[in-house]
Formats: C-alpha cells, sequence, structure tokens
C-alpha cells in the first residue's frame, strides 16, 4: 500500500496559504539543468515471496558479515545471546516511548536507572546519564563540559584517542571560541601510551582538559594516575575514552586513578557490530553540584510517591527542549534508550562474575595470538605497553595491506591497517580478539598472514 499522507485538497490548501502555484515551483531554486526529467529507472514490483528471495541474495553478496574477522577499533564483536532481543520487545518498554510522563514509562525510567548505575559501577564514578549517541559524542560532550566548568578552551588529546573521536571533538568546538585551533594533539611514546614528556611540555595555564584512551586505540593502558596528576597540578580536568568497555573488569577503573569524567562507547556490551552502528555513548563523572549542573544529556532519579512507594522521574535534563533552553549543556535531543536497554539486559544476564570471565577470556586469547604472531618472525609486537584484547603487530616485511589483503582472500578480515589513520603506520596492524573467536580461528590468522 502506498502512503499518502496529504489529499491533494490538503495540498491545494497548503500550496495557497504560501503563496505557491504548484509543488514543481517550490524546486524552481534548482538550476533546470541539474533536475532529473522522466520517471527511475525502478524494477517491477515484487510480491512478498519473490521480494524475500530478492533480498536473501543480496544479503548473501555481503560476504564480510560471514567473514572470521579481527576487526576492532571502535566495534566489538562480542557475544549477544537471542533472549536480549527477545526482551526488548516487550510491550512495557516498546510502547512506552516517552520518559516524560513517569506515571507511564515506570519501566522505561527503571531501565534507565539501571543502565546508570551499571556505567557508574563500570567508571568508578558516582554520576552517569542516560547514555549519549556513541562514544564519540560522548567525547566531544564531555570536551564542551570541561570548558564549561574550567571557563578555559585549550583542549590537549592523546593521539591514541580513535581518530574518528578526535575528529568529532573538532567539529564540536569549530564554531566556539578558540575553536579548533585550541585543539592540540599529545603524541605516543615508543611504548604505545601518551608521552608524558610531550604532555608536560604541551599543558598550559588556560588547558581545560586532557583526552586520553583508557584503553587507547592502539590497545595500550597507561599510567592514568600520573595524567591525572599532570592535569590537576594546572587546575585542568581529565577525560578518559573507553571504546572496549570490558576492559574495565579487569583494569582499575578511571575514577579510582583520578579521571573527572570518563565516557566510552557501549555497543561491546550488548549491541552487534551492524556495519558501524548504532552505538551507545558511555558518560559518568565525580559528583559535585557544578559537575551535576553541566553533565549532557538527561538522569533519571529514584524519588517516592505520596504513598512512599519507590518511583522514577527524570531528575536532570539539562537540554534545550526543557527549561535550559539557550542555556542548555547540550543539544542530543534523547537519549539511546532501547540500545541502553540491550546493554543493561546483557549486562544483568551476564553478572559480574559473568562479566569479568569474558574480559579473561578476551586476555588470554589475544596474549595467545600475539604470541603466535611473533613467533612466525614475520610480525612484531609494536609497543610494549599492556593491552587488553586488541594490540599491533608490525610487519617486519612490508605493509600490513598486504596482509590483510591476502587474508581476505581466504575469508578473514586480518585486522584494522593503521596506516589508514597514522602516516607512517603502514606495516603496522591492529587486531582485535573477543570470547567468540575460537582456538582454531586464532590459527587460521597466523596461517594466513604468517607470510
Amino acid at each position: 500500500m502506498r502512503y499518502l499522507p496529504h489529499t491533494p485538497e490538503e495540498i491545494t490548501s497548503m500550496l495557497q496559504a504560501i503563496g505557491v502555484p504548484s509543488i514543481d515551483d517550490l524546486f524552481s531554486p534548482i538550476p533546470e539543468g541539474v533536475r532529473f526529467k522522466g520517471l527511475l529507472a525502478l524494477e517491477p514490483a515484487l510480491d512478498e515471496s519473490r521480494l524475500m528471495d530478492h533480498l536473501t541474495a543480496l544479503a548473501a553478496k555481503n560476504t564480510g558479515a560471514t567473514a572470521l574477522s579481527f576487526l576492532g577499533a571502535g566495534a566489538y564483536d562480542h557475544h549477544v545471546p537471542p533472549l536480549v532481543d527477545q526482551l526488548l520487545l516487550r510491550g512495557e518498554f516498546y510502547t512506552a516511548y516517552t520518559p516524560y510522563q513517569a506515571e507511564v514509562a515506570q519501566g522505561t525510567l527503571q531501565a534507565i536507572f539501571e543502565f546508570q548505575t551499571m556505567c557508574c559501577e563500570l567508571f568508578g564514578m558516582p554520576v552517569a546519564n542516560a547514555s549519549m549517541y556513541d562514544g564519540a559524542s560522548a567525547a566531544a560532550e564531555a570536551v564542551l563540559m570541561a570548558r564549561r566548568l574550567t571557563k578555559r578552551t585549550h583542549v590537549l588529546v592523546s593521539d591514541g584517542v580513535h581518530p574518528e573521536y578526535q575528529e568529532t571533538i573538532r567539529t564540536y568546538v569549530r564554531g566556539l571560541p578558540g575553536g579548533a585551533a585550541e585543539i592540540e594533539i599529545v603524541p605516543h611514546a615508543a611504548s604505545g601510551v601518551a608521552d608524558l614528556d610531550a604532555l608536560k611540555r604541551l599543558l598550559r595555564d588556560d588547558t581545560a582538559c586532557i583526552v586520553v584512551g583508557y584503553p587507547n586505540f592502539f590497545g595500550c593502558v597507561g599510567d592514568l594516575q600520573a595524567i591525572a596528576d599532570l592535569a590537576h597540578a594546572k587546575g585542568a580536568l581529565l577525560v578518559t575514552a573507553t571504546a572496549e568497555p570490558y576492559a574495565l573488569a579487569l583494569v582499575e577503573p578511571p575514577g579510582a586513578l583520578g579521571a573527572d569524567i570518563a565516557v566510552g562507547e557501549g555497543q561491546a556490551l550488548g549491541l552487534p557490530p551492524q556495519n558501524g552502528g548504532p552505538g551507545c555513548g558511555l558518560f559518568a563523572c565525580k559528583d559535585s553540584r557544578e559537575f551535576l549542573q553541566n553533565i549532557p544529556g538527561r538522569l533519571c532519579g529514584e524519588t517516592v510517591d505520596k504513598n512512599g512507594l519507590r518511583g522514577y522521574v527524570l531528575t536532570l535534563a539539562t537540554r534545550e527542549q526543557h527549561i535550559r533552553r539557550d542555556r542548555a549543556t547540550s543539544n542530543i535531543c534523547t537519549n539511546h534508550a532501547l540500545c541502553a536497554l540491550a546493554i543493561t539486559i546483557r549486562a544483568s544476564l551476564l553478572g559480574k562474575k559473568g562479566f569479568v570471565e569474558v574480559a579473561k577470556q578476551c586476555l588470554a586469547k589475544a596474549e595467545y595470538l600475539k604470541a603466535e604472531l611473533v613467533k612466525t618472525g614475520a610480525w612484531e609486537v609494536a609497543f610494549s605497553a599492556p593491552t587488553f584484547n586488541e594490540f599491533v603487530v608490525r610487519s617486519k616485511k612490508g605493509p600490513a595491506k598486504a596482509a590483510v589483503d591476502a587474508a581476505q582472500k581466504q575469508g578473514i578480515l586480518a585486522g584494522v591497517d593503521l596506516g589508514r589513520w597514522y602516516p607512517g603506520k603502514e606495516r603496522d596492524l591492529l587486531v582485535c580478539v573477543t570470547e567468540r573467536h575460537a582456538r582454531e580461528d586464532l590459527d587460521r590468522l597466523v596461517a594466513a598472514i604468517r607470510q
């Protein structure tokens, strides 16, 4: 059935109201020479059965979906049980769309509250919001928040922060005082983590914050406490960005190491990679009046009703659609509620012991693969810093792209060629391992890229 929202009479009435004779006249600003003429060359309509066959045939062309994948770089292929999807379909969640009317959205609000609690436990922070669009937008919002809190504009970003997070930060600040010119990049040391000597040189009295990856884009885990001490000595804030949150099951949380704001990407916790999205931004921070008033997005809080029974409400909603208007902390219009719910369900199913077990499997399998690649003699570990489930190996024989192409012919996505983002790292390959990889999978990769 065609979807025709307006009748001819309604269209005529609207055209008369704006003083335009016809719909075609609405396109008059488009030069005649570039307008499309005629009809689109669309294939004939199909019945449902043939349409399903056609879609199946198209999906079969997407060979990457069935390949053995060692891709990471911000999107991670962890197991998501079917139960997650089944619970997402419950009417209590998908019918109570908006949490503004607390009396009819208690299920949605409680799920958000549980999500926030999970984020606080992950990051070791006392306050978390109801989620952001993705890890990149969360990182950019953290920079804006740091600028508001410190009344400073200069920002230091480690080059170990995901390159696309870096670009998002630059885009967010471009139209603000100082703009992207006030963003400086801190190089990494030979170990793969932020160079502390370079950081000391770049820190200024007007630095608002330092943004570092934890673990960083190379999979390396650095000395967060040392960076926090340097930042705080200058009156700056420390922002951490975590693209792989399972790492936080085994390393000290950022909040315990001096971070003021901790952000991350929640995709790994309950969402399939799905060709790059959607994601779910995690955002947590210290507990103070100033931080609460400047946190972006919205927060769900626990309260009691007139009968003393527990209930949930939106405690803070500092976006422009609400009372803050032009003083809003963010133009993000909502949280990723369904994605956040999926993450919360998955984390609840795992529990603390299951969460740690997944992390241990990722670490053990990554260390096995790292050692096996080195044994081939064709690869060496690029950085000496400890890693979680992602690491960089360097080819001794030429560009990493050659190995990636050779593996792809065998149905294996070997990893990410770092030359894509970092000039001079064309021999470096970023490899990711999760609990889904069996030992046979790891051995297949070693055999595919050993030459």
